[in-house]
């Protein structure tokens, strides 16, 4: 048996979606009638069964309900209505539920119903009379729908409705998209939406949750403010206080920054971004700066909306990224280009760039490289200690930093001498590391200073300290560097 349509509009109004001669055509031919209202006119029948054809804004996730169903929950616009509405779905399984590739695709819905619940509209599709149909949203895609319910039976003049709401979404995108931002566009303390791939999610002791997301570009460079306590607290090398255990961080990319998202809540949505397969977009979120790192936070109005492979910011995001990997110059920091510093000479001037994040999940603990860094901290960093250091009696510990990771280096006595170029005075030596650290030369006393390191090429090599214990010893030692005056 067919199918019930909604009922016929007698005569349709300056916007509607689709030509006023389909209903008729399809009544004159024997074919089935599926007249599809805007979505503000079937607002205006509760409890009646309706069609429509609008454009997807939003994808939820597919959750069990409390009964034996999955549920799935869309939201769903078109030129009638400026603000989005709900539509909730049931399945026996998650396979039956629809699988939308793309904010900004188009579903056509055959007999789902309006509800109100608490004074808000949505809109409810039961399993065993509606049905649906997916078709992607872009102008220049074909009208067979790329999913479709079983029970769904399209006609011709689909086509007419579909073309019609395609063009309406080429000026009416869904979303946001001058609040979307990407990892190298983000701003202290301010809100906007960030696109991103979850690439892993875990709980803190604090029951604080945190959410390691990535989009192939490098946060921006911070800046770090001059204090005479540095020398004693050093920035930390981890905004979660441990490091990651070491299978986890082999699974990180080793090109572009991993931000920290911090919430404070559990949603629903974090069942599915545990499995570090997802794309999201984080709405109303904000960030900022803690010990020179980037820190994300989701604020209590902050949503998060689960994107597939094919949506097209994700699409964007990934294109990027593959023209970024292609060379390798495009793939030291972002900050760093056109031109780094030229205040170190390396040795190893011929070998190819290494980010931290490579080297920290290199095969084996022993690993000789070259990397581009900032220079955030030193200890000790005193004059005494640093002339010391050149007399071959100490060493030193640099934090070194880049957009995919911090660590801590060492300069070994008996290199002390050839990192900074000599036997020098102490004047001479706190000139050169106060450059390494971005300190200006010139600042009017009582004046709050802040420091910007600049990007240096430095040579590298890991060891470990413990032979029964390789990898939780490891540390860094830095060889073949020289700074210049």
């Amino acid at each position: 048996m067919e199918e019930a349509a909604a009922p016929e509009r007698k005569r349709p109004r300056d916007g509607d979606v689709g030509p006023s001669t389909a209903a008729a055509a399809a009544a004159a031919s024997g074919e089935a009638q599926y007249v599809y209202l805007p979505i503000a006119d079937a607002l205006k029948a509760p409890g009646a069964r309706v069609c429509l054809f609008a454009a997807v804004s939003e994808i939820g996730a597919a959750v069990r309900s409390r009964g034996t169903d999955f549920t799935l929950t869309l939201r769903i616009v078109d030129h009638s209505r400026a603000s989005a509405i709900s539509v909730t779905f049931f399945a026996d399984n998650t396979a039956l539920l629809p699988c939308v590739r793309s904010s900004g695709d188009v579903i056509s819905l055959h007999n789902v119903v309006i509800t109100m619940h608490h004074g808000e509209f949505f809109v409810t599709y039961n399993k065993r009379f509606s049905s649906f149909a997916l078709f992607e949203g872009k102008v220049s895609t074909g009208c067979i729908p790329y999913q479709h319910s079983m029970k769904y039976h399209g006609s011709k003049h689909d086509s007419e409705f579909l073309t019609h709401l395609r063009m309406w979404l080429v000026y009416n995108p869904p979303g946001l998209k001058d609040l979307e931002l990407q990892l190298r566009s983000i701003k202290s303390d301010s809100t906007f939406d960030l696109v991103c791939k979850v690439l892993d999610v875990h709980e803190a002791s604090n029951g604080v949750w945190i959410l390691y997301v990535w989009d192939g570009t490098d946060t921006p460079v911070t800046e770090f403010p001059t204090l005479d306590n540095e020398s004693v607290s050093p920035p930390p090398l981890h905004l979660e206080g441990a490091p990651l255990p070491r299978e986890v961080l082999c699974t990180l990319p080793c090109v572009g920054s991993v931000l920290r998202v911090f919430s404070n809540r559990f949603f629903k949505e974090m069942l599915h971004l545990q499995k570090g397969i997802y794309w999201a977009r984080f709405c109303n979120m904000t960030c900022k700066q803690q010990f020179g790192m980037w820190k994300g936070i989701l604020l209590p109005s902050s949503r998060v909306r689960l994107l597939s492979n094919e949506d097209g910011s994700v699409a964007d995001r990934l294109k990027l990224f593959d023209s970024r990997i292609a060379t390798q110059i495009h793939r030291q920091p972002m900050a760093s280009l056109p031109n780094a510093s030229d205040i170190a000479d390396v040795e190893y001037e011929r070998a190819g760039y290494t980010t931290l994040m490579e080297s920290l999940t290199h095969g084996e603990v022993t690993h000789k490289f070259k990397t581009l860094v900032r220079v955030v901290a030193a200890y000790p960093r005193g004059a005494s200690h640093l002339c010391s250091l050149l007399a071959g009696n100490c060493c030193l510990r640099l934090t070194l930093e880049d957009p995919t990771a911090r660590i801590h280096a060492y300069i070994h006595k008996d290199d002390g001498a050839k990192f900074f170029g000599g036997f020098l005075t102490a004047e001479a030596v706190i000139r050169k590391m106060n450059k390494l650290l971005g300190i200006p030369e010139d600042t009017e006393e009582g004046a709050p200073s802040n420091r910007n390191p600049p990007w240096i090429w430095c040579c590298l090599k890991s060891y470990r300290l413990d032979k029964n214990d390789p990898w939780g010893s490891r540390r860094y030692r830095i060889f073949g560097t020289e700074i210049r005056d």
